[in-house]
């Protein structure tokens, strides 16, 4: 790959370890900020659920006019977003204000999801696609363990808010050099055709050593609008409900385990001091999961390999969940299920990316991860009602190795033909 594609990939990697910091940073403030505003647990969850609802709403409704705007602007408005919505977290007064600080940040990180996977899949040589775009997803569990212990640093000695100081100035930093070094995607430009297209590819070819073109090819008859509607046609329907379906199952156990690790590891043996430590295991699990998955799809197929992770996470949670194990054990069945649920459940962002053409490839990717989310929503309660009611770990693990092997079987339908490039 040339200097230019390998930039692109990295900016679009640290970005991501970025969202990374922002969006797990409430759960490591939230235990000091609930006892210094005394609030309840219940009100607390709504403030967790805040981030996720703007999420949700910007993958559906946002991240779609990245076909339109392009992918640039789009990062670009969502990196500000972003950092705002951080640093009025750090800000809030109260309650609401910091509800409404979270819609914010959720609707940046929502919108920034789809143009990053998209960049960089547009970006990539063909034959190394799919290790670039699980590469770009790798980088979120190194920004969310990173979190995890600054926050553990600083916070005690700083209180809550510098932490969402800190973030937001972070995140802001990246605006400029997203504006300078990040050129628009050559494909976006080709399709879409907006002013001075000829001139901004040609720059970028040349940067690629690639030959320059000497006239733009004639651009499709509706290449202003984007709709959801398309994610429908031209026998779209059914690899597109594939997906929605395998985002789904594999959001419910994910957020399952990504919710209640730390606490399950209490439960099934480890020093409750030491919880964080489960969580941080996890990430790195799911930082060489994300890697290898992208690395061997290469050779033996993504479909195949995603299956393949899912089976043995599978495995894995009902190991966790029935064998009595050691501190050790305990730390390393977590990073195994980070390499193997999280590393196969970031296989769908290279699947999304390849299923659907360039003019509609980020609204395709933006409603995968929208229209599946609300696995994500399900699958804690899901997971808290089943221990609160006694089931134990045993039969809670069981129940969810189910829909992590529905969603590896949904993506095994997923032929070969119905990918757009």
């Amino acid at each position: 790959m040339a200097p230019l594609q390998i930039l692109v990939v990295m900016i679009c990697f640290t970005l991501n370890m970025i969202d990374g910091m922002d969006v797990v940073l409430m759960s490591y403030t939230a235990p000091v900020l609930a006892q210094e505003w005394s609030i309840e647990p219940a009100v607390l969850g709504a403030v967790f659920s805040a981030a996720l609802i703007g999420m949700t709403l910007g993958c559906l409704f946002i991240a779609p006019y990245a076909d339109v705007i392009g992918r640039r602007k789009m990062i670009l408005f969502a990196v500000t977003t972003i950092g705002a919505g951080m640093l009025f977290s750090g800000w809030s007064q109260s309650l609401p204000q910091l509800v409404a600080a979270r819609v914010v940040t959720g609707l940046g990180v929502g919108a920034i999801l789809a143009s990053m996977a998209t960049m960089t899949s547009e970006f990539a040589t063909r034959e190394r696609r799919n290790l670039c775009v699980s590469f770009l997803q790798a980088g979120y569990p190194i920004g969310a363990v990173a979190t995890g212990f600054a926050s553990a640093w600083l916070i005690p000695e700083f209180g809550w808010r510098v932490m969402f100081e800190i973030s937001g100035v972070v995140t802001l930093l990246m605006v400029p050099v997203v504006y300078f070094f990040m050129p628009e995607s050559p494909e976006f430009l080709l399709k879409r055709q907006p002013g001075n297209a000829l001139d901004n590819i040609n720059r970028i070819l040349v940067k690629l050593k690639a030959a320059p073109l000497a006239t733009l090819p004639a651009a499709p008859a509706d290449s202003a609008r984007t709709s959801v509607k398309k994610l429908f046609t031209d026998g779209r329907a059914r690899p597109t409900l594939l997906l929605w379906g395998g985002v789904f199952f594999g959001f419910f156990t994910l957020y399952f385990i990504i919710s209640w690790i730390p606490k399950i590891a209490v439960d099934a043996g480890l020093p409750l001091e030491q919880g964080i430590f489960a969580g941080a295991a996890y990430n790195l699990g799911s930082f060489t999961g994300s890697i290898l998955l992208g690395w061997i799809s290469v050779r033996f197929g993504l479909q195949k390999m995603i299956f393949t992770f899912f089976v043995l996470a599978a495995v894995t949670l009902m190991v966790f969940g029935n064998i009595s194990m050691g501190v050790s054990m305990i730390l390393l069945t977590a990073y195994i299920l980070g390499v193997t649920l999280n590393g196969g459940f970031n296989g769908f962002w290279p699947t999304s990316a390849r299923l659907y053409p360039t003019e509609i490839r980020a609204t395709g990717v933006g409603w995968a991860v929208g229209a599946g989310r609300a696995g994500a929503v399900i699958g804690p309660f899901a997971g808290g009602y089943l221990l609160q009611s006694g089931a134990g770990l045993s039969t809670t693990f069981i129940v969810f190795t189910i829909p992590v092997v529905l969603a590896g079987l949904l993506t095994l339908l997923i032929k070969d033909s119905d990918f757009a490039n």
